[in-house]
C-alpha cells in the first residue's frame, strides 16, 4: 500500500503547500483584526487552497511530462516523465482533484455567504472554477501559458489578490483596497518561487520551447528581476504594517534570511544552486504570513 500510495505524494509536492496557504493566512488575519472570525471558513479556504495547489502539481506534472519537458531536469523527480505514473494515470488524478476540490470549493462559498448573498456566491463559483483552470493550464495542452512566458502573471494574480483578497472577502463581504499591498507583496513572493523554478530549468525549457520569462530575459536579467520582486514585497508589507499601524518588526525579522538568499542567487552560476533556494523562499514567505497573523491576533 505504501509503494502505491508513495508517487501520489511525491507527485503533489509536499514543499510547495506552505507557500499556496500564505496569502489565505494573510487575508484571514486581517479578517479577525477587522472583527470578523469563522473557523469553519479558514479550514475550507485552507482546503480548497491545497486542493488547488494539488490540482496545479499534478497538472504540470502531467503536462511537462507528456510534451516531454521533464526530461532532463534538474531537482525533483517528474512521475509522468519518469514512467513511475502512467499519463493516463495522471489524467484521473487530475480529474478527481478537480472535482474534489470544486466540492469543497462550493461548502466554502456556502458557509461564506449562504443563501442570501446570490451574487457573490456567484462571483466565487466562477473564481473557483477560474481558478482550477488557470491551475490546469499552466502546463496543459496546446495554448499552455506557462509555455508563453504568463506564468509569472497567473501566480501573481491567484497566489496573492486572489488569494489574500478573495479569503478576506469571504469574512468581511467587502473588499479593504488597503490589502492590496499584501496581497501583491505575497503575489511577488510567490512569483519569486516561480522564478527560482525557471532559473533552475532555463537550459532545458529552452531546449523543450517552454518560453518562461526567464527563457526570454536571460539568467542576468532574471536575477534582477528576482531581487526586484522580493525587496518591492518587502516594502510593500513594511507599508502596510504602517498604515494600519501594527509592528513592522515580524516584516523586518523576514528580511534577514530575505538578504542572505538574494546575496546567494547573485552569486549562484550553476543551475544546481537555484534548486534549495526554492525551499528557503517558500517556508520564508510561510512563516512571514505566520507571524503576521500572531501579531494581529495578539494586537486584536
Amino acid at each position: 500500500m505504501k509503494n502505491k500510495i508513495q508517487p501520489w505524494i511525491q507527485a503533489a509536492r509536499l514543499r510547495t503547500l506552505p507557500l499556496s496557504v500564505s496569502g489565505i493566512i494573510v487575508g484571514s488575519a486581517y479578517a479577525y483584526y477587522q472583527g470578523f472570525s469563522d473557523f469553519r471558513i479558514v479550514i475550507l479556504a485552507l482546503l480548497t487552497t491545497l486542493g488547488l495547489q494539488v490540482l496545479s502539481n499534478y497538472a504540470n506534472d502531467y503536462g511537462d511530462g507528456v510534451k516531454g519537458t521533464d526530461a532532463n531536469r534538474i531537482g525533483e523527480k517528474r512521475l509522468v516523465a519518469a514512467g513511475i505514473i502512467s499519463a493516463e494515470q495522471m489524467k484521473r488524478a487530475v480529474l478527481i482533484t478537480v472535482l474534489i476540490t470544486f466540492l469543497i470549493s462550493l461548502g466554502l462559498i456556502y458557509t461564506a455567504f449562504g443563501k442570501e448573498n446570490f451574487i457573490f456566491s456567484l462571483i466565487f463559483i466562477l473564481l473557483g472554477i477560474g481558478s482550477i483552470g488557470a491551475a490546469i493550464k499552466y502546463t496543459v495542452g496546446k495554448g499552455a501559458y506557462g509555455y508563453s512566458g504568463f506564468g509569472d502573471l497567473f501566480v501573481f494574480v491567484f497566489f496573492g489578490w486572489v488569494s489574500v483578497i478573495g479569503s478576506n472577502f469571504l469574512f468581511t463581504h467587502f473588499i479593504d483596497w488597503k490589502l492590496f499591498l499584501p496581497a501583491s507583496a505575497i503575489g511577488l513572493l510567490s512569483v519569486a518561487v516561480l522564478n527560482l523554478n525557471n532559473m533552475r530549468d532555463i537550459e532545458n525549457d529552452k531546449i523543450a520551447g517552454k518560453n518562461t520569462l526567464v527563457v526570454k530575459m536571460g539568467l542576468n536579467w532574471a536575477k534582477k528581476y528576482h531581487e526586484a520582486c522580493i525587496s518591492i514585497a518587502s516594502i510593500m508589507f513594511i507599508v502596510f504594517c504602517l498604515i494600519i499601524k501594527v509592528t513592522a518588526i515580524p516584516v523586518l525579522i523576514i528580511n534577514i534570511p530575505l538578504l542572505m538568499h538574494i546575496g546567494k542567487i547573485k552569486k549562484s552560476e550553476k543551475y544546481e544552486d537555484f534548486d534549495p533556494e526554492l525551499k528557503k523562499v517558500a517556508l520564508t514567505t510561510f512563516a512571514l504570513s505566520l507571524l503576521f497573523w500572531l501579531t494581529l491576533v495578539f494586537l486584536s
